[in-house]
């Protein structure tokens, strides 16, 4: 062990005896020095583990004549590792509940990332309690509202790796609480001071006879109050918080556009259990502070959509203006996932010109369909009929399309429609997109998104699994008889040039079908309207004039989609400078 990794464990223990033998010769045989803190155990137990004292062989135990809490004897274990020169503080809990097979997964972790802190993501088997997982699952809604992060897996475990000096520090200023509080609150807010937490698995058991200190009054209102203690202090403190907080893992940007990606099926379970349980109004209120944070955070992402209401309010925006432009973003997400999972009733949406689009319907023919990311696209396709449904083809990038394909599925199964996964750009994707159209199958494109495995195109996170099909139909550009094209036409859009993708128009070229639009605004709360729109019969790029024609049906497009921007400016959720790569050098 090198100097900067030098640790002990500290076992706080209030009448637990009977496993803990085990737990400390499991600590032993990993060279660990033991401190056990009993915290002001009864006579039975207090024997026990005064028999336990051995300090000749790396076991010492100290008495608390009081019980004050798991956390005042961790604590005071805290105090005692300083004294002995320790850098690290392995806490075990002496019921016997983790795997000590474990702990060698964690303590290297710890070795690995001194700075972080270390600890058990419980696997339970069906030994555990049914009220205590709900317990938990509740808990660990709050702290990855208090945390703006889903980081911290599970922060009730008691198995896990300290690094001293920060939890030194936090006491120093920020005592977290002395009770069943402690395990949830030190780590939240050693997250907020940078410190990383690093999660291992550890398997779980309730052993026959196991007695928890856990008093279900008592400690469910101190873990509360500890939850709205630490729920004022983000909203209190959030500047110094979000100055603080570790950095991801991979360096990148956490931008909140991309939480549905990562969520995935655990967050339509979450948000439809939630709004099952307090609504949607109520959901959204938690939402708020989240969506806090990524305004405030998202420094391109807010300029950008400062850029843009700029230009569709005709007015520079307010920051309340910005912040609700990101809310709305929020809650079409939050809608989305509800439609899908069923919340949201079919006839929440209406057709604004029923006539057409049963004309379009009747037509057998396969079409190419360019939706935008106005509006809410996803949850048109949640709502719309199961045959129009059907019959729409998504392209979807590879990175966002398994866990939302798997998402949709789980929900929805056959229901859910048809995606094509696309990886790369090539003539193979081309003939599957022919033959779907020849099934007489719509083929769905976003127009408005530059081609993300583009060279030279910007790389902005995508906030539905429709957007990275730009990717796919770009590769029509190679496919166009007399040869390649660029892959963007900078055209007027909100009083600038734009570049907008030529993807959908060569796509259709080459798959000679016609083309409609699709929009799906919010009309009202809970309200939306669709409109499927025919644009072209056939597009036609003619040898000499490609160019020109590309123009034109990208302009008419972008002239569509501002009228819609203009008509409800608050709804299109492009969060990147849509402007950038169409100004003059």
């Amino acid at each position: 062990m090198t100097e900067t990794f030098r640790p002990c464990a500290v076992i706080p223990s209030h009448d637990h005896w009977q496993a803990l033998p085990e737990v400390v010769a499991a600590l032993r045989r990993h060279g660990l020095p033991v401190l056990i803190i009993d915290d002001g155990s009864g006579p039975q137990a207090a024997a026990a583990i005064a028999a336990l004292h051995d300090p000749e062989s790396g076991v010492r135990v100290v008495r608390r004549p009081v019980n004050g809490g798991k956390g005042a004897a961790v604590m005071d274990g805290f105090r005692l590792a300083q004294d002995g020169g320790f850098t690290h503080v392995v806490q075990v809990d002496a019921d016997g509940q983790h795997d000590p097979a474990a702990l060698a997964a964690l303590l290297a972790a710890a070795r690995d990332n001194p700075a972080a802190m270390v600890s058990g993501r419980p696997a339970y088997d069906a030994s555990a309690p049914l009220g205590r997982r709900l317990g938990r699952w509740i808990t660990h809604f709050w702290v990855f509202i208090e945390t703006l992060s889903l980081r911290i897996e599970d922060s009730m475990c008691g198995f896990r790796v300290y690094p001293l000096a920060a939890c030194l520090a936090l006491m120093e200023s920020d005592p977290p609480g002395t009770g069943m509080d402690f395990d949830t609150e030190i780590m939240v807010r050693l997250f907020w001071r940078g410190v990383a937490p690093v999660m291992v698995p550890v398997r779980v058991v309730y052993p026959p006879g196991n007695t928890s200190n856990f008093r279900m009054l008592r400690d469910n209102v101190r873990i509360s109050l500890m939850h709205t203690r630490l729920v004022l202090t983000l909203l209190w403190r959030l500047p110094s918080i979000l100055r603080h907080r570790p950095p991801c893992p991979d360096g990148g940007a956490s931008h909140w556009a991309g939480l549905a990606e990562r969520g995935g099926l655990w967050g339509l379970k979450f948000v439809t259990a939630a709004h099952a349980l307090v609504g949607r109004r109520a959901v959204a209120w938690v939402l708020a502070p989240i969506v806090l944070y990524f305004f405030l955070a998202g420094k391109a992402q807010r300029r950008a959509s400062r850029a843009y209401l700029g230009r569709v309010l005709r007015r520079q925006p307010s920051l309340a203006q910005g912040f609700r432009h990101f809310m709305d973003f929020a809650g079409a997400a939050l809608d989305t996932f509800l439609a899908w999972s069923g919340a949201i009733p079919p006839d929440a949406m209406t057709t604004e010109d029923p006539e057409q689009l049963a004309g379009l319907v009747a037509d057998p023919r396969g079409a190419v369909l360019v939706v935008s990311h106005h509006g809410a696209v996803e949850l048109c396709r949640a709502l719309m009929p199961a045959d129009l449904r059907r019959r729409v083809t998504v392209l979807a990038h590879t990175r966002h399309a398994e866990n939302y394909n798997r998402m949709l599925s789980r929900f929805r199964g056959a229901e859910a429609g048809r995606m094509i996964q696309v990886a790369e750009i090539g003539p193979d994707t081309a003939i599957v997109l022919r033959e779907a159209v020849e099934r007489g199958e719509w083929v769905a494109i976003a127009g408005d998104r530059v081609p993300l495995g583009m060279s030279g195109s910007r790389k902005a996170p995508s906030p539905g699994a429709a957007s990275g099909g730009l990717a796919a139909a770009s590769m029509a550009a190679g496919s166009v008889p007399g040869g390649a094209v660029t892959h963007t036409t900078p055209v007027p859009f909100l009083g600038a040039p734009a570049p907008f993708s030529n993807g959908p128009w060569l796509l259709a070229s080459v798959l000679d079908c016609p083309v409609h639009l699709l929009f799906c605004r919010r009309t009202g709360p809970g309200r939306w309207r669709f409109a499927v729109e025919p644009f072209a019969e056939r597009i036609q790029l003619p040898r000499g004039k490609r160019a020109e024609a590309l123009a034109g049906h990208v302009a008419a497009y972008a002239g569509r989609l501002e009228r819609e921007c203009r008509d409800h400016p608050w709804q299109w959720y492009n969060f990147f400078d849509f402007w950038a790569e169409g100004r003059s050098p």
